[in-house]
Order: C-alpha cells, then sequence, then structure tokens
C-alpha cells in the first residue's frame, strides 16, 4: 500500500508521539509499504520518502515552544495535497494544522483515514492552567473529535482507558485498542555504576518535564524517606521545568536529580542501573517508559491518578500509591527499597507481564488496522 503518515511534530525522539510515528514508519517500510511521511523538520529534507512543510513560529512565545523541545507544522497545503493525492490511506498522528487539512482532504477524496489518539486534552489545557477544569478538558476533546476524529475509518487508541475517556464524550467511534509498544532492547542486562554510585538508591523517572508528570511528588518523597540521604534521582527526559525541579530539590534539601534527555543506548543502561522506576504522572494515556522499565525487568511505583493508564500496569497495591501524596510514596519507596527479595520476586513477575506489549506484535496489529480500513472502505465505495 501508498500510505501517508502525517506528523505535525517529529524531529529527535524526544516525545512519545515521535517515537511511536518513528516505530510505525519504520516497520511499515520493513514490510514492503511505500511510506510518505509529511512533517516540519528540515533535517530531512531532500530525504526520500519525506514531504516537508515550514514550522510553525510563535512570536514572543517561541522561546517556551523551544524549551518543550517540540516544533509544530505550518500547513503548506500544496506539499501536502502533493503528498497526499493518490495514496491508499492517510494516517494522521496528532489533530493540529496537518492533521486535520489531511482529513479533510480525506474525506473530501474518498481515501480511508486512520489517526492515533496519542494526545490527552489535559495535555493542551495544561498551557493555559486549566488542566484540573472538567468543563475545559469536555471542550477540548468535542474539539478535537471536530478537527479530526470525526472523520476517521479507523483510531487508534493506545489504551481502553484513552477509548473509553473519549466515547464517554463523543459517543462510540471506529476503535482499535493497540498498545505502542516496547521494543526488543529493553531487557534486563549487566549495568555497570559509576564508583560515586555503588553505595547510593537509584530511582528513576523517564518522561517529559511538564508539570503534568508531577516531579515533584517525587522529589518530596524522597525528601521523606528515610532513605533520603542515600538515594540519587534520576529524571531521564527533557523539557521547561529543569530549572524549578532543581531549586525545588535544594529547598526540600536532597541531592539535585540528575536531569538529562538520553540516547537509547544510555537510557537502556540507566533504566537497568535503577533499583526502582517511580511514574508519578497524573495525566498519561500509556506511559510507554513505564512499560520499557518493566521490561527490563524494573518495580514500578505507580501514581493511582484516575486520569492516568499508567496505573492498570500495577500488579498489586504495592505498585501504587495515592497520586500526589508524596508522604504515601515514601513509605511505599521505603517498602521496596528494604525488602530486596520482594523487589526481586515482582521483578521476575514484570518480565512476564511485560512479553504482551512487545513491539513487533503491536506493528503488526497496526498493519492489520491499516489494511483492514483500507479494505473496507474500498468495498463500501463498490457498494455505492
Amino acid at each position: 500500500m501508498r500510505i501517508a503518515v502525517i506528523c505535525d511534530v517529529l524531529g529527535d525522539k524526544n516525545n512519545g508521539t515521535s517515537i511511536v510515528a518513528y516505530n510505525l514508519i519504520d516497520f511499515l517500510r520493513q514490510k514492503g509499504h511505500e511510506v510518505r511521511i509529511v512533517c516540519p523538520d528540515e533535517e530531512h529534507t531532500g530525504e526520500e520518502g519525506y514531504w516537508v512543510v515550514p514550522k510553525m513560529h510563535f512570536g514572543i512565545f517561541q522561546s517556551y515552544v523551544d524549551r518543550n523541545g517540540v516544533a509544530p507544522a505550518k500547513l503548506d497545503k500544496r506539499i501536502l495535497y502533493d503528498a497526499i493525492h493518490d495514496v491508499d490511506l492517510i494516517h494522521v498522528m496528532i489533530p493540529f494544522a496537518l492533521g486535520k487539512a489531511a482529513a479533510k482532504y480525506a474525506n473530501q477524496h474518498g481515501i480511508p483515514l486512520t489517526a492515533g489518539f496519542h494526545c490527552q486534552a489535559e495535555n493542551i489545557t495544561s498551557h493555559i492552567f486549566l488542566k484540573d477544569s472538567r468543563f475545559a478538558n469536555r471542550v477540548t476533546y468535542k474539539i478535537l473529535n471536530e478537527r479530526l476524529y470525526k472523520y476517521c475509518d479507523g483510531i487508534h487508541y493506545p489504551t481502553e482507558f484513552i477509548r473509553d475517556t473519549f466515547e464517554r464524550i463523543v459517543g462510540t467511534t471506529p476503535h482499535f485498542v493497540i498498545s505502542n509498544g516496547v521494543g526488543d532492547e529493553f531487557r534486563p542486562m549487566k549495568a555497570e555504576r559509576p564508583e560515586a554510585l555503588r553505595d547510593k538508591y537509584i530511582l528513576l523517572f523517564t518522561g517529559r518535564l511538564s508539570r503534568e508528570k508531577s516531579h515533584n511528588v517525587l522529589i518530596d518523597a524522597v525528601a521523606k524517606s528515610k532513605h533520603r540521604d542515600k538515594i540519587q534521582l534520576f529524571f531521564a527526559g527533557e523539557g521547561p521545568l529543569e530549572r524549578e525541579l532543581l531549586a525545588h530539590a535544594e529547598r526540600v534539601g536532597i541531592s539535585a536529580p540528575v536531569i538529562k534527555f538520553y540516547s537509547r543506548a544510555k537510557l537502556l543502561n540507566i533504566i537497568n542501573m535503577a533499583d526502582l522506576y517511580v511514574h508519578p504522572a497524573e495525566i498519561e494515556i500509556e506511559a510507554i517508559s513505564c512499560l520499557e522499565a518493566i521490561a527490563c525487568g524494573k518495580v514500578p511505583l505507580i501514581a493511582d491518578s484516575p486520569r492516568s493508564a499508567t496505573r492498570f500496569f500495577a500488579l498489586s497495591e504495592k505498585n501504587l500509591f495515592k497520586s500526589g501524596d508524596a508522604v504515601d510514596l515514601s513509605h511505599k519507596l521505603d517498602f521496596w527499597l528494604d525488602h530486596p527479595d520482594e523487589r526481586k520476586k515482582c521483578s521476575e513477575e514484570y518480565l512476564g507481564y511485560a512479553e504482551r506489549f512487545r513491539l513487533k506484535d503491536c506493528m503488526e496489529a497496526m498493519e492489520d488496522m491499516l489494511k483492514k480500513v483500507a479494505n473496507e472502505k474500498k468495498k463500501d465505495c463498490l457498494v455505492r
């Protein structure tokens, strides 16, 4: 098939949506499909299979956008239509300018259309300090539906949680629930610790440095732990809150967290060095970062937030803590650090659990979805 993948944001693999897009593109090409990518990333200019559009500029707010490490596309209809006019199917990653225009074009020209659901309402409303407003989030989901999802012949939801969240507001959709998947490289491996960390407990959280990830809850929990002087936090990610997080750690009197965006190979080493993986995020569609950690045999501690799908990765109550509650998290941290035998047993259970999320299986399910949607759309056209 000729498949167009519309990426309003791509660039470096510094956010979940970009990683998911590259995984899908690579897999489809390996299976022999012609994949055309429309994106705003200059580094792909002139590269076969890429149609590059300009980036959107935000004037006085550009520095804030740059700190977030994302650069959304500016719509260029000429470039977009050149890429998609004769494809067999269009797949949209997120409902921004390119995705919206591609969806309308697909609808007008009878091209099968699928889209991924990778953006919670709160990811948008948090930027205008309304992430806790039910009304604002409900309106945002309705807008996303009007921009993109109502045109779709198939919608990819990474979890049942986000499918149910969206369908409660807009009604039943043509849904396919498929995990974004974890690569085979994420497995237990020997990781040599630097001398300075040999007598430390390493706690890891992987994710963007944004408010909905609730890094401060983990910082406060470490400050309340009886092991506080032996804990070293690692935040594997980047974003606009780095200085704020370092200042908060200094205020509560713990060692400065190591904050850095790591390459895939270095991230693998960091995960395997860690004693525990902690996911305090309040808002999350799936959290592949948590799955990557448990695929390496790390025991997770996960916030039980009702707005996060990650809580469903908990195999027991001992793997959950009250969302936003640093005291409860500190007690759970101390339990796991004090009981290495139980930690080892739980690690083995998670290794088995993680196998259901392997990338190859998930990508094959994605390919099946695309084929099914394309074939059904073709049958509908023939009937008409």
